[in-house]
């Protein structure tokens, strides 16, 4: 897990200073199941147990996070 997390930190400092816009996206346990359109997201959450969410909400977040600025430069926690 080491090497993950290395990754991981390299990863997200070279996007943070790429010059571009971008929005890192933490989605909890990824589901197969289908979108329910109503999630919560934020820089922050508290979770409780073990908190899922479909890859069809992630997906929506990211399509409506692409075409507005509210997330740019922010990190999105993301959980239904």
């Amino acid at each position: 897990m080491r090497n993950i997390y290395a990754n991981k930190e390299l990863s997200e400092r070279a996007i943070r200073s790429s010059g571009l816009d971008w929005t890192l996206v933490y989605p909890t346990v990824l589901t197969k199941g289908p979108a329910k359109g109503a999630y919560l997201v934020g820089d922050r959450l508290p979770m409780k147990g073990n908190p899922s969410i479909s890859r069809a909400d992630v997906a929506d977040f990211m399509y409506k996070a692409a075409h507005s600025p509210e997330w740019i430069h922010g990190d999105a926690v993301i959980t239904d």
